[in-house]
């Protein structure tokens, strides 16, 4: 995973950058449950970032139920995820919408093609 961790001048804070690549490994399948990530001081130095950076990156993709960390163990890809009430799902969804809108508009993307393009990779049309 090391190898495919980068950062860009893009204006998105660098936490999140890693965070979201961290999520779209797991999303690809190129985490998969059970795998143990790479140590936060192996992530700080590969990307030549701060370590408080990377764990600040491990704590939201913990906080999304992706990631556990294990004390004294390490980081490991969830088993299952994790599961939320109707509620709460609908609040997650909201914030990750307006998350996910704002750093397409970061990077200088639609918003509406990125949807577009999210809606045709999950109905099996990945190009």
């Amino acid at each position: 995973m090391l190898d495919t961790l980068h950062i860009e001048a893009n204006g998105v804070p660098i936490y999140v950058q890693i965070r979201d690549q961290i999520l779209a490994a797991i999303g690809a399948g190129a985490l998969r449950p059970g795998d143990r990530m790479p140590t936060m001081r192996q992530v700080a130095v590969a990307l030549k970032v701060d370590l408080n950076t990377v764990r600040h990156a491990y704590e939201a993709a913990r906080e999304t139920g992706a990631i556990v960390l294990v004390k004294a163990r390490g980081t490991f890809v969830a088993e299952t995820p994790p599961s939320i009430g109707v509620e709460s799902q609908v609040a997650h969804i909201e914030r990750m919408a307006h998350q996910t809108i704002a750093i397409a508009r970061a990077g200088g993307v639609d918003p509406f093609l990125l949807a577009r393009r999210i809606v045709e990779i999950t109905h099996g049309d990945v190009q």
